[in-house]
């Protein structure tokens, strides 16, 4: 999988090669294959905000945006050709310092709440939402099972 990250805040707190861990993970748990791709981009809560009012508008940071490529169905990846061209699959940004706060509010490490928000990512980019409660229930299931077998668990 070539999963890319790009920090643009110049900080060193968010390891890269995590991110692309937890990514990974859950694409191989939704049945996505090797030759998928999609970008992390890590921002400030300023940039954050903005990106925020652009896409939702919603004038406020946020933990994690996701920008699928594609309309997906949640657990039903579509087929790819093993030796076809790569899947491109979107762009997620995150905003650690707002994650870090948030992790602190629910009394969790840094890392789980991170790895919780790739992994919230990587699901929206996979056709998951949760504006309705059956949807919400269906892909905080799927949070739990992939985080689970990686020994994390979800708040």
């Amino acid at each position: 999988m070539r999963i890319e990250v790009d920090d643009q805040r110049g900080q060193s707190d968010v390891d890269p090669d995590s991110l692309r861990r937890w990514a990974e993970q859950a694409l191989l748990a939704e049945g996505y294959p090797t030759n998928s791709e999609l970008s992390i981009t890590v921002v400030t809560d300023e940039e954050m905000a903005r990106l925020h009012a652009d896409a939702l508008g919603t004038k406020a940071p946020t933990d994690v945006l996701s920008f699928p490529l594609d309309e997906m169905q949640p657990g039903l990846p579509p087929p790819f050709m093993i030796d076809g061209p790569p899947r491109l699959l979107g762009d997620i940004v995150i905003a650690p310092a707002y994650i870090r706060r948030q992790a602190q509010e629910l009394d969790v490490s840094f890392q789980e709440e991170l790895a919780l928000m790739i992994t919230h990512g990587v699901l929206h980019l996979l056709g998951y939402d949760h504006q309705t409660d059956p949807e919400a229930e269906a892909m905080e299931h799927r949070e739990r099972i992939i985080l689970k077998a990686q020994g994390l668990n979800r708040r």
